[in-house]
């Protein structure tokens, strides 16, 4: 009788591990081995879609759709906003992202009364200076978290305006019905980071000019200063501030000869558009999806198949074709087990948001239905950066990153 009546109490007060039980404002989606999906939900202007695949020992991909008030006044503005936060590392960065940066832009929203490309550079900044605080107290016990960052893509939708924000090489592809023609057409919108691209290593050579070294080939790979893939993130902050590039942290991550000025950058591109009838519907995903799958492709397939499930759908046609590059059976990939399974793949994190024109013409002091959502599963306490306590996340995280 006693033993029961404890297994009653654990039940009703321990924190449940199941993935699949969430608090907020709506059920947080379903989990299915190293998948994590939300196939069917409602934001302010329209229908979106989520779904996560984990390929490294602990996820670093974070993400979140927040929609209905986007500050804390009555009077609003309402509308979207979708975060996509792919970390390199290890997963403190992305997880601190994705705690803080909305409560920073909804603080920064209600001071100006509005939102706009000077709330979302400061929401950034915010975030970014405050994670510099995490990782100087933390510094002298765990110094290798001065080592761990994230890139970060933002999109919000408020009063028929998106606002893109991103920094790194996670993309938002647009989805536009040509009416002559009857297709619907790829837009890329945000700009990304990755010195893979000839203009961002130009704008490292000329951001540093007397540093012949700035960006190194290794293995085949553009980085810069041979560590790094990405020219601008959150975190990292052993490439932009000298006082954390020195012992204990780990050799390979300490440059040889100090620095004067940050190395990377945290100051987000940031784009503007009007939002038209034709404008179908938005991609938010990972470099993981981009690995495989052409914008266009992407598109295509969101075009031609059902609302519910499409973000799962486009992290499958991914994995089809990381399976293919490797002759491998798809059936097969999806035995592997994280940690092994980043051999074959990122993490991968998608949002698909379709727009439906009679929602968008609403003006943003219109309220519409309050949703949270964050991809991955299990939810972890706010400023929490250890691994979650289950057996299986205790490994020690994968440092290839980005």
């Amino acid at each position: 009788m006693l033993s029961r009546l404890i297994n009653f109490l654990r039940a009703c007060w321990l924190p449940s591990l199941d993935p699949c039980i969430h608090t907020g404002l709506e059920a947080a989606g379903r989990q299915d081995g190293l998948l994590w999906y939300k196939d069917k939900g409602q934001h302010m202007n329209g229908e979106f879609s989520m779904a996560v695949v984990q390929a490294n020992n602990l996820l670093e991909d974070q993400s979140q759709i927040e929609s209905g008030p986007l500050s804390s006044l009555e009077s609003g503005p309402y509308g979207t906003f979708v975060g996509i936060y792919d970390g390199h590392g290890g997963p403190e960065t992305s997880r601190y992202i994705n705690d803080y940066l909305f409560q920073h832009l909804k603080r920064l929203t209600s001071e100006q009364q509005s939102m706009s490309v000077d709330v979302i550079r400061k929401a950034y900044q915010a975030t970014e200076e405050g994670f510099f605080s995490l990782v100087a107290k933390q510094w002298p016990m765990k110094p290798q978290i001065a080592a761990v960052g994230s890139c970060c893509l933002v999109g919000v939708i408020c009063g028929g305006i998106l606002y893109i924000a991103n920094l790194g090489d996670s993309r938002a592809v647009l989805g536009r019905h040509v009416k002559a023609t009857g297709e619907v057409i790829s837009i890329q919108l945000s700009s990304e980071h990755n010195v893979a691209i000839e203009s961002v290593r130009q704008e490292m050579h000329s951001l540093h000019p007397d540093d012949s070294q700035i960006v190194v080939l290794k293995h085949n790979v553009w980085r810069v200063k041979g560590l790094i893939q990405i020219s601008r993130s959150i975190g990292d902050v052993y490439l932009k501030k000298a006082e954390f590039n020195r012992e204990p942290l780990y050799a390979k991550f300490r440059l040889h000869e100090p620095f004067k000025r940050p190395i990377l950058s945290s100051d987000p591109s940031i784009s503007v558009h009007r939002l038209r009838p034709h404008d179908q519907f938005l991609i938010f995903a990972s470099d993981g999806l981009w690995e495989h799958l052409s914008n266009q492709e992407a598109v295509d397939i969101v075009q031609n198949h059902p609302h519910s499930g499409i973000a799962r759908r486009l992290i499958k046609a991914a994995l089809q074709e990381a399976a293919k590059k490797r002759e491998m059976r798809y059936s097969d990939l999806k035995k592997i087990d994280r940690g092994v399974r980043r051999h074959f793949h990122d993490d991968i994190t998608v949002a698909v948001v379709f727009l439906d024109p009679s929602l968008l013409s609403r003006a943003s002091t219109v309220k519409g239905p309050s949703v949270s959502v964050r991809g991955g599963g299990i939810h972890l306490p706010a400023k929490t950066l250890a691994p979650c306590a289950s057996p299986m996340e205790l490994i020690a995280p994968n440092e290839a990153g980005t």
